[in-house]
C-alpha cells in the first residue's frame, strides 16, 4: 500500500490542482449517473416473477408446506425466517426445488409466509418445536411415512438443525447450506454492533410486533455499505437483451420482497445469537434443551460458501466441526450464488442432488 500512496504522489506532482479536482468531479458524476442509470433501469423493468406455485398439501396461519413434485427420495427444504422461501424456486431458469423434482428427487418447501397476528406472538421454540415440528409431521403423511431429507438454508439451517436434534427418527440425513454458528467466529465486534442495535428497534418491535423489514435491510447494508452501488453501476453496463439482465431483476426483486420478524424472535436472535454468541456456546435452548450439534448422529453436510459475505466462513465452519462425522465443501460461490448463479447447477446443485441420494437411501 505504501509504495502505491508513493507512486500516485508521484503521479500527481505536477499536476495543478484545479485540474485534479476537474477529473474528480467528473469521474463522481460519471459513477453517479451509471448508478442512477441502473436503477431507473431496474425500477423500469417490466420483469415480474410469474410461476405458479405448487401444490400445498398443507397449511397453518401463514405457513405453507409446497410439494415440487418428483418420483425420488424426499426433501424438506426449510428457508430463512428473514426473507421469501421462493429463492430456491426463482424463476423458470433458476429453480434448485424444479431442477431436483426433475433429476431423480421430490423436494418439498417449508413456505413461512410473512407473520401474522398469531406469528408476531412466536419465540424461536413456537417457530420449532411447534409449527417445525407440525409441518414435519405433515410431510411425512403426504409422503407416505417416508423420512425426508431435512435441508437448511442459512437461518433456516439452525432452525432445521434443532429440528433434527430434537426428532431424530424423522429424518433420512442433514444438511445445513451457509448456516451461522459461531457468530463471533470472523468479526466479534461487528457481530456485537448488529447486537447493539437492538435498543433502537425495540420501540418498532413494541408496537408492531415484529422487526419490519426497513430495519433487517439496514442491517443487511451494514455488511457492504456500497454493494447497492457496485451492483446497479454494473447493471448499467449490461447489453438490453442480456439473459443476465432479467435474472438480476428477479434477484433484486427477491431482495425487496423480505418479511418482518416475529419481536421475540428478532430478540432471540440479535441480543443471544450475534451478542452473547449462544449457539456457539452451547447456551441456544429449544423448549429448554440445548441445541447442541455434538448430538447429531444422522449422516450431515455442511456448505460453506467460500464467498460468503452474509454469513462469514468461519461461523459456517464451526458448524462443521460440531457435528460428529460432518461433510465439509467450500464451494467457490456466495451466500446467494450457491443457489441462483450461472455456475450452480454444476457447482451445487447436482454435487447437493448426489450427497441426497447417496445418504437418504434409508429413508423409507
Amino acid at each position: 500500500m505504501a509504495d502505491k500512496v508513493a507512486a500516485l504522489r508521484a503521479d500527481l506532482a505536477n499536476v495543478p490542482p484545479e485540474s485534479l479536482a476537474a477529473a474528480v468531479d467528473r469521474e463522481m458524476r460519471r459513477r453517479l449517473d451509471l448508478f442512477l442509470t441502473g436503477l431507473e433501469r431496474y425500477r423500469h423493468h417490466p420483469y415480474r416473477r410469474d410461476l405458479a406455485d405448487p401444490p400445498v398439501p398443507w397449511q397453518e396461519g401463514s405457513t405453507r408446506l409446497l410439494d415440487f413434485g418428483g418420483s425420488g427420495m424426499p426433501v424438506l427444504f426449510v428457508p430463512s425466517l428473514v426473507n421469501r422461501g421462493y429463492i430456491l424456486d426463482l424463476s423458470a431458469r433458476k429453480s434448485l426445488l424444479r431442477w431436483l423434482a426433475a433429476h431423480g428427487l421430490r423436494p418439498l418447501l417449508l413456505d413461512w409466509g410473512a407473520p401474522g397476528g398469531q406469528e408476531r406472538g412466536f419465540t424461536l421454540t413456537d417457530v420449532i418445536a411447534g409449527r417445525l415440528g407440525r409441518a414435519v409431521a405433515a410431510a411425512r403423511q403426504v409422503l407416505g411415512g417416508a423420512r425426508p431429507a431435512l435441508v437448511g438454508y442459512c437461518m433456516g439451517g439452525n432452525l432445521a438443525l434443532a429440528a433434527a436434534l430434537r426428532q431424530p427418527d424423522d429424518f433420512a440425513c442433514f444438511v445445513a447450506l451457509a448456516t451461522p454458528w459461531d457468530f463471533h467466529a470472523d468479526d466479534p465486534a461487528g457481530a456485537r454492533r448488529t447486537a447493539a442495535a437492538l435498543p433502537v428497534f425495540e420501540p418498532a418491535l413494541h408496537l408492531l410486533g415484529a422487526l419490519p423489514v426497513d430495519a433487517l435491510q439496514t442491517l443487511f447494508a451494514q455488511l457492504d455499505p456500497l454493494l447497492a452501488l457496485k451492483k446497479f453501476t454494473r447493471f448499467a453496463t449490461l447489453p438490453p437483451d442480456a439473459p443476465e439482465v432479467e435474472e438480476f431483476v428477479a434477484l433484486e426483486d427477491w431482495l425487496n420482497d423480505g418479511v418482518p420478524l416475529p419481536a421475540a424472535v428478532a430478540r432471540e436472535c440479535l441480543e443471544g445469537w450475534y451478542g452473547r454468541n449462544d449457539p456457539a456456546a452451547g447456551r441456544w435452548c429449544v423448549e429448554g434443551q440445548p441445541v447442541r450439534p455434538q448430538g447429531l448422529r444422522l449422516p450431515a453436510l455442511v456448505v460453506v460458501p467460500a464467498r460468503d459475505r452474509i454469513v462469514p466462513p468461519g461461523s459456517a465452519t464451526a458448524l462443521a466441526s460440531a457435528i460428529p462425522g460432518a461433510d465439509c465443501w467450500t464451494p467457490p460461490l456466495g451466500h446467494i450464488g450457491m443457489i441462483v448463479s450461472a455456475t450452480a447447477e454444476a457447482a451445487m446443485w447436482a454435487p447437493l442432488r448426489d450427497w441426497l441420494v447417496t445418504h437418504s437411501a434409508g429413508g423409507r
